[in-house]
């Protein structure tokens, strides 16, 4: 790598860490379902989290064997990027038509949906009836917590981060990827894995900014409030507020922005 500083002229030579992008081709019975374009790692967890955000699954139950396949470089190494996942008996598969098409890029995992009615997947955990308060001072917290945990931004400086957290501030789980949408559905697939989906009484806290899709694959979850350090969307807001959401934004310092739910944030 070049690097220059046009302010005192310098030129220097060095080597650099990149974030690592690669697709996944995700299967669901044998049959291509979606090419998402991700950091490696935690590839179970990504594809057990989209799923459950897609509504195609809601436990892990529903997955009765996840493997690797057809996927080799031109020497006939396994390049990991072509995972399938069969469903349990009587879990139907999904349906794939005009109104969705699953290829996604790191940058935005909606940009496919035909349309705005495509993308209200309808959620088995409402999060609406969960009561659960959070304390802001635990909200304040948790970028800091985030930001720690972040051992791949560190090196890089180009990975969005998602945490999961208790209502008390406890860190149980961060992941890190190119796609904040990929960093949530890693998350949410850990979660799903570990037997505690629905999320009812968690916090689901994000790097950048809170997106549509970010809230809707909450909802999936049955996550009760959504923080991000940035700004949330239009339609980001109104989905919280129909299902019943705490979402914060622009979560810094000491100050937030709580756009609904606010209920929920004991003073």
């Amino acid at each position: 790598m070049l690097r220059l500083d046009i302010g005192t002229g310098a030129m220097t030579t060095r080597p650099d860490t990149l974030a690592a992008e690669e697709p996944l081709e995700i299967r669901v019975n044998g049959r291509p379902l979606a090419v998402t374009m991700r950091t490696p790692g935690d590839d179970l967890d990504l594809a057990h989290g989209f799923l459950l955000t897609e509504g195609v699954i809601t436990g892990v139950a529903d997955i009765a064997i996840a493997r690797y396949c057809d996927s080799v470089d031109d020497s006939g190494r396994n390049t990991y990027n072509v995972l399938d996942l069969d469903l349990a008996p009587g879990v139907p598969a999904p349906v794939v038509g005009i109104e969705r098409n699953f290829y996604t890029t790191s940058s935005c995992g909606v940009c496919g949906k035909a349309s705005i009615d495509a993308v209200r997947t309808k959620t088995t955990y409402e999060p609406g009836g969960d009561r659960t308060p959070v304390r802001p001072e635990v909200l304040v917290g948790l970028p800091d917590a985030l930001r720690a945990a972040q051992k791949v931004f560190d090196k890089t400086g180009g990975l969005h981060a998602a945490g999961l957290f208790t209502a008390d501030g406890e860190l149980l789980c961060v992941r890190e990827d190119v796609g904040r949408h990929n960093a949530v559905d890693k998350v949410l697939g850990w979660a799903l894995r570990q037997h505690r989906v629905p999320l009812a009484g968690h916090i689901l806290m994000v790097s950048g900014r809170a997106s549509f899709e970010l809230v809707q694959k909450a909802l999936m979850a049955g996550l009760p409030t959504l923080a991000a350090v940035s700004a949330p969307s239009t339609l980001a807001a109104e989905l919280a507020e129909e299902s019943g959401m705490t979402l914060v934004g622009f979560l810094r310092g000491t100050s937030m922005n709580v756009y609904t739910g606010a209920e929920r944030i004991a003073r």
